[in-house]
């Protein structure tokens, strides 16, 4: 279901992330093929250095649907990102992909919080994060963190697991 990252799935990841119900919401907006080529390779040399764990979401043919990545990580604690391509919504992909992520988070790299952004309009990943165990809104109990994800405006929730 997960694999680590490399550059033979880019081209069918750019395809994916290029559509207008995904787009709007991945982390690196790429414009150009060249470019998410570039930026793959950036996150295997982050996950080297152990600033980031970036896996692609493979469906049950084995091929890449999206991506789930554990960025800016610092003192076990880091954020979540991912998405998935539009062919796959409503499938169980996404609850999956997490719940092993998850798995190897806490237990391979000790990993002993992670924090999620959803823009408060997003809800989809809203209802799809309700689904899972140990999902905690964050935005009282974190309200520094919460504060640095909206210096400008409350656009986004923060939420939060324990490992």
């Amino acid at each position: 279901m997960l694999k680590k990252r490399d550059l033979h799935e880019c081209h069918s990841l750019y395809n994916l992330m290029m559509d207008p119900a995904v787009f709007p919401y991945i982390r690196y907006k790429c414009q150009f093929y060249e470019e998410y080529l570039f930026i793959t390779k950036q996150l295997i040399v982050e996950e080297e250095l152990e600033t980031c764990i970036s896996r692609t979401i493979l469906n049950e043919m084995g091929h890449p649907i999206g991506t789930i990545e554990l960025y800016d990580i610092v003192n076990k604690t880091g954020f979540l990102a991912t998405w998935i391509g539009t062919p796959y919504f409503g499938k169980g992909y996404n609850k999956r992909a997490k719940e092993s992520f998850f798995t190897e988070l806490f237990l391979e790299h000790n990993i002993e919080i992670v924090f999620l952004k959803i823009r408060k309009q997003n809800i989809r990943s809203k209802k799809a994060v309700e689904k899972l165990p140990y999902a905690k809104l964050a935005n009282d109990i974190n309200y520094q963190i919460y504060k640095s994800l909206n210096n400008t405006q409350q656009i986004y929730d923060c939420i939060k697991w324990n490992g």
